[in-house]
């Protein structure tokens, strides 16, 4: 069995013209970092050229499909009836981008299917992860 989803996903950057381009995004998940989801945005559609990778909290995902969520550098809420705004803030500025709800929803099924919402300690290895952080200490 897989242990990582990717699924493309098409957002639409808001921008102060008047129409939106679209700029592909893939949503990333591990079950060996079970709490959370990465979105990556390729060097092209990007200010500085490069890959950009934002993560954020699976919770923070599902939440932001009902309700606005989110304090820090990340967050989502609903947009009509079939968008999602996921706002990205960085010292540079802010991204706001919008995702079709029912990508997020297939993508949070299929993590959901990997590791249930609820379960995610059980993916941990805490004496793996504590022997890595002596190791790097040392």
């Amino acid at each position: 069995m897989s242990i990582v989803i990717e699924q493309p996903v098409e957002a639409r950057l808001v921008a102060a013209a008047p129409r939106m381009p679209s700029i592909p995004a893939t949503l990333h998940y591990d079950r060996r970092d079970p709490f959370a989801v990465r979105m990556t945005f390729p060097a092209p559609a990007t200010l500085e050229g490069v890959d950009v990778c934002w993560t954020f909290s699976r919770e923070l995902l599902a939440a932001g499909l009902h309700d606005s969520e989110g304090h820090g550098d990340v967050r989502v809420r609903p947009y009509g009836y079939d968008r999602t705004v996921l706002e990205f803030h960085a010292p540079e500025g802010t991204a706001v981008v919008h995702v079709r709800s029912s990508e997020i929803r297939r993508f949070l099924e299929a993590t959901g299917e990997l590791v249930p919402v609820g379960l995610e300690h059980l993916q941990l290895d805490l004496d793996h992860d504590l022997a890595e952080l002596m190791r790097d200490a040392c």
